[in-house]
């Protein structure tokens, strides 16, 4: 199974560390192979160093694919984790 969904980031200091932490983390209770894309380039989705790399400030339009039996979980809780700003107070 695959899934992908597009995003934008919405808090004010982009993907930073933490946000990045909380994506990983999130990633790696799913089964799943699950990546993030931002304009050709690719990062393990549960892993925060890869996806610091991908440098994302406030919004950056980021693709989430899933592959794998538990990827449309996968990418419709990625995507709501995104839209809550990482739990962000500061959106």
């Amino acid at each position: 199974m695959k899934a992908q969904a597009d995003v934008v980031i919405p808090n004010r200091l982009g993907l930073h560390a933490r946000p990045a932490s909380r994506f990983a983390l999130l990633a790696s209770e799913f089964s799943s192979r699950i990546c993030l894309l931002k304009q050709g380039e690719m990062a393990d989705g549960k892993s925060i160093l890869e996806i610091l790399t991908l440098a994302s400030p406030r919004g950056t339009k980021l693709t989430i694919r899933a592959e794998g039996p538990d990827a449309q979980d996968a990418v419709e809780s990625l995507v709501a984790l995104v839209k809550s700003g990482f739990g962000e107070m500061d959106l």
